[in-house]
């Protein structure tokens, strides 16, 4: 007999669809749009991610988290929708970011800082748009969502080294995306500044 040959390690019993849902919707609306997915196809590609959820959550092991898990759900069903939209030439909506990231807002918030921040949020999501797939999804899973890179190659499916190398390339990538965005608004407001004078 061979030891440690087809033993079964046991896991923890995975929550199911209704405790999935209500613990992560959030997670997965915020994400689908980080993704692109459409305004008007969001709760439709929700949907679909939860059917997913529902369909495969006999497979699920619990070996992972469940947020890497569904990541990888996330990601699959939000490039479906962006190649249909892209059939359809359809436009991304210009939701606003603030929208998007559902950020609770502090009762001691000025409307100077909400505007800042819905500022910086709809910043992000134009220098994400600028990514790849494949760099905008390493980034999200680390940057954005705090997944170690272990969890996150594992949710795309990605050999531990090459999530390591996507990971050092978005972030290039996006700092070269900042730069760029930074002397764009650096110039505007020189300009701004010579006019007002």
């Amino acid at each position: 007999m061979l030891v440690g040959r087809n033993r079964v390690t046991p896991y923890a019993q995975p929550p199911g669809l209704p405790e999935i849902y209500a613990q992560h919707a959030d997670f997965v609306f915020r994400n689908l749009r980080r993704f692109g997915v459409i305004e008007s196809a969001i709760d439709d590609a929700v949907q679909d991610v939860f059917l997913v959820v529902h369909r495969r959550l006999g497979d699920f092991e619990a070996r992972a988290q469940v947020t890497t898990w569904l990541f990888g759900i996330v990601l699959r069903v939000a490039q479906s929708y962006r190649r249909s939209a892209m059939r359809r030439r359809a436009r991304l909506s210009d939701t606003p970011a603030s929208d998007v990231e559902q950020v609770p807002v502090s009762t001691a918030e000025s409307p100077i800082e909400l505007l800042e921040r819905r500022e910086a949020s709809t910043l992000l999501h134009r220098l994400l748009d600028e990514l790849d797939d494949d760099k905008r999804a390493m980034l999200v899973c680390v940057e954005l969502e705090q997944m170690t890179v272990p969890e996150a190659a594992e949710s795309l499916g990605l050999n531990l080294n090459t999530a390591y190398g996507r990971l050092r390339a978005a972030r290039a990538t996006f700092n070269e995306a900042v730069a760029r965005t930074q002397k764009q608004m650096a110039e505007r407001a020189e300009r701004a500044g010579r006019e007002f004078q």
